[in-house]
């Protein structure tokens, strides 16, 4: 395989793991949420594993329900760090990992969000990213002044136009446009200076950007929704798009589709790169994998195991554990809720193993097995166009890192799959992605700027 089809890999870092059991594993510090210390640890394990990002999910509410009753108290989906301001303590202390922060833009002002998101790429000497989402649960809504979440298309119009007030904001100053000039007193060149002044249906925005233009161009911006609405924000404007995938079939059509879309927006299929969710349980043996998955399901409670499902399914404990799976009825999250349903036809799931299956890693693709097996998925699925890399998903931290990154990294690097050491200093540098152009530089220079 040559060096252009080396995979990109991150890591999400969300509180301690996705496994619904995980946090009761022995080697997971309990307290580890809103503990600096803990982040800190899996961050320089990731980055000495010349990991190209860390990926911070994050919601503005404690979504999850107590239903059915009693399972709230026994879930670790409650207190975790604000994201931006993890990140930007991650940033002193790392120099080469790209750091990315979800950000809603339903509850959130395309103003700050680009001000943010751009100190935060200065801090970080270019290693910043947003991960762009909409908030969809009432949860969020009842933080925000409102009875209930904004419907769903008017959430992606508004997603669409905050993007396209942020990067105009991104593009405020021209790369050259402080001089800091002491003999002349000239601190700026005002030609250099841009105001954007949006009027849109959702903002009204006059700019400009009371930050200068990022060491990046603009932060990495990634997108993870999988409706057509975010399949057309993502071709517009993501750099990195995480998606959830179970099987290779629906992730290459998923590939393809995003993809596809590029061309009208002027852009080219190297320019974006997409990144399924994967958690690896590896073991020296099949047999050790199997046992380190059985050991993390038989700490699921199970009123856990049918929250965690509650969200796509709506509350299932009046229906037989071992039965099987109704269809989602208006789900809050569509396109995580039509995998989920798939997945159980598939493979015939009932219940209690959709719920178990969900719990290693919340819906996305789970691989069990010998460092060959797991790299022999990761291989296939690049190879059959299907993925560029993907988001390694930790069923609970820092463990599952640690085996991922002893076991399955040197497996890859045997193949040349994966790189030595970073290429680059920047986040958009080491993802091999061009830095976008500024649109003002862009018309006045000729040409379409990359990326606008």
């Amino acid at each position: 395989m040559t060096e252009q089809r080396q995979l990109k890999l991150g890591v999400s870092i969300r509180a301690l793991g996705y496994h619904a059991g995980g946090w009761r594993h022995p080697g997971v510090p309990a307290d580890g949420a809103m503990d600096f210390a803990h982040f800190l640890n899996v961050a320089r394990i990731a980055e000495a594993a010349k990991l190209d990002m860390l990926f911070l999910a994050d919601g503005l509410g404690i979504r999850q329900k107590d239903q059915p009753a009693g399972s709230l108290c026994r879930s670790n989906q409650n207190a975790e760090l604000e994201p931006i301001t993890l990140l930007s303590a991650l940033a002193a202390l790392t120099s080469r990992i790209g750091l990315v922060a979800t950000a809603s833009t339903t509850y959130n002002e395309p103003y700050h969000l680009a001000r943010k998101f751009g100190s935060l790429d200065h801090i970080s000497k270019g290693r910043a990213g947003w991960n762009l989402v909409t908030s969809w649960s009432d949860a969020e809504a009842f933080n925000f002044g409102r009875d209930h979440q904004m419907a769903y298309d008017d959430r992606y119009e508004r997603a669409m136009e905050f993007a396209e007030v942020a990067t105009g904001l991104w593009d405020s100053w021209e790369a050259d446009a402080f001089r800091h000039d002491k003999a002349s007193g000239v601190f700026y060149d005002p030609d250099k200076l841009h105001t954007l002044d949006h009027r849109g249906k959702h903002f009204a925005v006059r700019g400009p950007l009371s930050v200068a233009r990022t060491p990046q161009g603009r932060p990495v911006i990634v997108q993870a929704g999988a409706s057509e609405q975010g399949r057309d924000i993502a071709a517009r404007f993501a750099d990195v798009v995480f998606s959830a995938e179970q099987n290779l079939a629906s992730a290459r059509d998923y590939y393809a589709s995003v993809k596809g879309r590029l061309p009208a927006h002027g852009r080219r299929a190297g320019e974006l790169l997409i990144l399924p969710g994967l958690v690896p349980i590896v073991g020296a043996t099949r047999a050790e994998a199997q046992a380190k998955h059985d050991e993390l399901q038989e700490l699921i409670d199970p009123l856990v195991g049918l929250a965690g499902i509650y969200g796509n399914f709506g509350d299932l404990s009046g229906y037989p554990l071992d039965g099987p799976v109704p269809e989602p009825q208006d789900p809050k999250l569509r396109s995580r809720a039509a995998v989920m349903f798939r997945l159980a036809q598939e493979k015939g799931y009932s219940i209690r193993q959709l719920y178990q299956a969900v719990a290693s890693g919340r819906g996305h693709r789970t691989v069990i097995g010998t460092p060959a097996d797991i790299a022999d998925t990761m291989a296939d699925w690049v190879e059959q166009k299907a993925a560029d890399g993907f988001n390694i998903i930790p069923t609970h931290l820092p463990v599952g890192l640690e085996d991922f990154v002893r076991l399955v990294l040197p497996e890859l690097r045997r193949r040349g799959l994966f790189r030595d050491d970073y290429e680059a200093t920047t986040f958009r540098g080491n993802l091999g992605l061009p830095e976008p152009r500024n649109r003002h530089v862009a018309a006045r220079e000729g040409g379409v700027p990359l990326s606008a």
